[in-house]
C-alpha cells in the first residue's frame, strides 16, 4: 500500500496486477513509480507486468471465454452485473476521482461532475443493450433458410492512454463486457491507479474471474506482448498514430487478430465571420485548452475568417491570460499540470519549434510556477500549414490561428492533414454549416459546439486517426463476430 503525497493525505489501495480475479505481485517481481504531475513526486510504486504475466492473464481470459459462464449466459444476467458494477462506481466516485486527480494532473471538479458519471452510464448503456443483440433471418435463393448469429469475438486486449483514464478504460470495457468478451486491460504506465480500483469493484459487482484482467506495465513489454499473443483474438488500442502502426503490425505477424485504432488528431475549427465572437472564442478555447490540451480531437488548429480575424486575436490573447493554471484539486482552477516531465518537454519543445519557424508568439509559451509540469496557454499567429506546430499532434495546451477568406479556402486547409479526427465549425449560415460537414474528412463534426461526446453517439476517425468506433451501438459491434447458419427446408409451401 503506497500513499499520496499530496494536501489530501490519500492512501492507494491497489497497486498490484489482477489476475484471474487477485490482486497479485509481478512474476518478475519488479515495480515501477507512478508520479504526481503537481509536483514530481513518487504517489506510489506498481506492479510491473511484462510478457510472463501477460501470458497469466490471457490464460485467465481464455479460460474464462472457452469454459467460464460469462460469454454463456443470458444479456440480460450480464446487464444487471454491469448495473451492480455502474452503482458501485457512484458509490465510489470521491476515491475514483482523486485516483486520476493525482496520477493525471486532472481537474477534480471535471473528473467528478464529468469522467465518473460518464462511465457509469456508458455502463448502464451497454448494460441495456446486452440483451439485444441480434441476428438477422434470411430469405435464400434456393431450398434453403438462413439466418445469422452474433457471437462474442473472444479475449480482447484493450491498451489505453493517461489523458482519459476512466473514460478510456469504459469505453473499451462496458461494450466488450455487454458483448460476452473476456478481456485483459492494460492501462497506461503513467496512470495505472484507477483501472486497479475499477478491478477491484469489477469483482465485488460479480464479474467472474478471468473476465476482466489488468496488468500494468510499460508498452513495449506487456502492450507488445498482448499485440502480438496468439491466444489474443482482438485488440482496442487508443493512442498515438506511431504506436498505433506497431499494433497493427504485430497483429498481422501474429494471428491476424482482429484490431480497432482510435489515434491522434489534429482537428480543424473553422470560424466564419457571421460568428458571435465572443461565443466562438470561448469554443476556441476550450477546444483546445480543456484538458491541457491533452485530448486527441483537441481544436488546435483555428482557421478564422478575415473579416473577424483581428478582432478574434485581440479577444482570444485576453482570455487566455486570465487562465488560471494551479493544483486541479483547487475547484477555480482551469488548468492542470501535463502527465509527466516527458510530455512538458515536447510541448515546450513544440513552442520552440513555432518560434523557430517564423509564427508569431502572441501569449503564453513558457513553464509556469517553480515545481510540477504546468504550462500556460500558448497562442501562435501567423502560421502556415508546413510548420511543425500545424502539422503535428502536440498534444497541450498550444493554439494555432490562421486566417482564411473563402469556404473553399476554409475546406483545403481543414483537409490539409493527415488526421480526420474530428472538426468543429462555427457559422449561423445553415448552407456553409452542411457544406462544410459534408467536405471536411473527419469522423465526428461538431457545429456551434466542440467536444460533445455522448454515450450513443459513434465516435472514431478516418484516414491516419484509425478506424473503429467507440460508443453507441456501432462499438458494441466491433466485440461481436456474424456466423451465417444455412438449412436446407424440404417440401415447403414457400421459400
Amino acid at each position: 500500500m503506497g500513499s499520496c503525497n499530496g494536501s489530501v493525505g490519500f492512501k492507494i489501495q491497489f497497486t498490484k496486477l489482477f489476475i484471474n480475479g487477485q490482486f497479485v505481485d509481478s512474476v518478475s517481481g519488479k515495480t515501477f513509480e507512478t508520479r504526481d504531475p503537481r509536483n514530481g513526486e513518487v504517489i506510489a510504486s506498481v506492479a510491473e507486468g511484462d510478457k510472463a504475466d501477460v501470458d497469466l492473464a490471457v490464460k485467465a481470459a481464455r479460460n474464462a471465454f472457452d469454459n467460464g459462464a460469462w460469454p454463456r449466459m443470458s444479456g440480460y444476467e450480464r446487464g444487471r452485473i454491469l448495473m451492480k458494477f455502474a452503482d458501485l462506481i457512484e458509490e465510489h466516485a470521491e476515491e475514483l476521482a482523486t485516483l486520476d486527480t493525482i496520477d493525471g494532473g486532472k481537474l477534480f471538479s471535471l473528473c467528478k461532475a464529468m469522467d465518473i458519471p460518464h462511465c457509469v452510464h456508458l455502463l448502464r448503456y451497454y448494460a441495456g443493450a446486452a440483451d439485444k443483440i441480434h441476428g438477422e433471418t434470411l430469405k435464400l435463393s434456393g431450398e434453403f433458410q438462413g439466418y445469422t448469429l452474433k457471437e462474442p469475438i473472444g479475449v480482447i486486449g484493450h491498451i489505453i492512454p493517461w489523458n482519459f483514464p476512466t473514460a478510456m478504460f469504459f469505453l473499451k470495457v462496458s461494450p466488450a463486457l455487454a458483448a460476452g468478451c473476456t478481456m485483459i486491460v492494460k492501462p497506461a504506465e503513467q496512470t495505472p491507479l484507477s483501472a486497479l480500483y475499477y478491478a477491484h469493484l469489477a469483482k465485488l459487482a460479480g464479474i467472474p474471474h478471468g473476465v476482466l484482467n489488468v496488468v500494468t506495465g510499460f508498452g513495449h513489454t506487456a502492450g507488445s506482448a498482448i499485440c502480438s499473443h496468439m491466444d489474443v483474438d482482438k485488440v482496442s488500442f487508443t493512442g498515438s498514430t506511431e504506436v498505433g502502426k506497431k499494433v497493427m503490425e504485430a497483429a498481422a505477424k501474429s494471428n491476424l487478430k482482429h484490431v480497432s485504432l482510435e489515434l491522434g488528431g489534429k482537428s480543424p475549427l473553422i470560424i466564419f465571420d457571421d460568428a458571435d465572437l465572443d461565443k466562438a472564442v470561448n469554443l476556441a478555447h476550450n477546444a483546445v485548452f480543456f484538458n491541457k490540451g491533452e485530448i486527441c480531437a483537441a481544436g488546435s488548429r483555428v482557421f478564422v475568417q478575415e473579416g473577424i480575424f483581428d478582432a478574434f486575436v485581440e479577444k482570444s490573447v485576453e482570455m487566455a491570460k486570465t487562465r488560471v493554471i494551479g493544483d486541479p484539486f483547487d475547484p477555480e482552477v482551469q488548468q492542470g499540470p501535463q502527465i509527466d516531465k516527458k510530455q512538458f518537454d515536447k510541448v515546450l519543445k513544440y513552442i520552440e519549434y513555432g518560434k523557430n519557424e517564423g509564427a508569431t508568439l502572441l501569449t503564453g509559451g513558457k513553464s509556469y510556477g517553480d515545481k510540477g509540469y504546468f504550462i500556460e496557454p500558448t497562442i501562435f499567429t501567423d502560421v502556415n500549414e508546413h510548420m511543425k506546430i500545424a502539422k503535428d499532434e502536440i498534444f497541450g495546451p498550444v493554439l494555432c490561428l490562421m486566417k482564411f477568406k473563402t469556404i473553399e479556402e476554409a475546406i483545403e486547409k481543414a483537409n490539409a492533414t493527415r488526421y480526420g479526427l474530428a472538426a468543429g465549425i462555427i457559422t449561423n449560415d445553415l448552407n456553409i454549416a452542411n457544406r462544410v460537414s459534408r467536405s471536411v474528412r473527419a469522423g465526428t463534426i461538431w457545429i456551434n459546439c466542440f467536444f460533445i461526446f455522448d454515450t450513443s453517439c459513434p465516435f472514431g476517425g478516418f484516414k491516419m486517426s484509425g478506424f473503429g468506433k467507440d460508443q453507441g451501438l456501432d462499438a458494441m459491434e466491433k466485440y461481436l463476430n456474424v456466423k451465417s447458419v444455412i438449412t436446407p427446408i424440404y417440401s415447403s409451401p414457400w421459400l
